[in-house]
């Protein structure tokens, strides 16, 4: 399976990836490489991570990163992962 990265994940991932960098510059580098690191494992094993808590649906899984949770989907159809949504897990309380 390809990973998709959608343009709305991007923009939400680099947003936090500057606002972290703007203190500490290392810790940035390495939440980043943590986050591609842990994305690139999805295609072994998509449906290790739990149900998306945001959507009622099998195939959409919820992959938690430091406390941040990234949202995809698992595309049979077009065989591939779909990583579209980016959050901190506080912002839902």
């Amino acid at each position: 399976m390809r990973i998709k990265i959608t343009k709305s994940f991007s923009k939400r991932f680099n947003k936090q990836i500057d606002y972290i960098a703007f203190d500490k510059p290392q810790a940035a580098r390495i939440f980043k490489n943590r986050v591609i690191d842990a994305i690139r494992e999805i295609p072994s094993m998509p449906y290790k991570h739990r149900q998306s808590i945001f959507f009622n649906q099998i195939d959409v899984r919820d992959l938690i990163v430091q406390g941040y949770i990234i949202v995809y989907h698992i595309n049979k159809e077009e065989n591939c992962i779909e990583v579209f949504g980016f959050s901190k897990w506080e912002e839902q309380i």
